[in-house]
């Protein structure tokens, strides 16, 4: 017998957004499961707008520092393995609704081009 589970999707909370400007350019990048695992325990998913950082091959939470990827554009469950994510990396952000406690804007940003508001 296999194993089913059944899923909602959506795009989750998306207040952090500022503008439109850049959502339809979002990059793919491969979202590590196991990084991530104390915010999917917490939320039951990873929320949209959570702060990513690159760490080699794959996406890790942003903590201030590291190679700051971006946002993750839409909620995502990571309960299963590590899975394919779009990220938002160009546009306007409402810093004080990310959904990430203490997260404070990038000081630099070499793989993005974020204005934080």
């Amino acid at each position: 017998m296999p194993k089913l589970h059944s899923e909602t999707f959506g795009g989750g909370d998306q207040t952090w957004l500022a503008s439109d400007h850049g959502i339809y350019n979002a990059r793919t990048f491969t979202l590590d499961s196991k990084a991530f695992a104390a915010v999917q325990a917490e939320k039951g998913f990873v929320p949209s707008g959570y702060p990513l950082a690159q760490s080699g091959d794959k996406l890790v939470p942003y903590t201030g520092t590291g190679d700051f990827a971006g946002h993750l554009y839409t909620d995502q469950d990571a309960r299963h393995g590590d899975i394919a994510v779009p990220v938002f990396y160009h546009g306007a952000v409402h810093a004080s609704r990310v959904p990430a406690a203490g997260f404070t804007a990038p000081a630099a940003q070499k793989l993005t081009d974020i204005v934080y508001l």
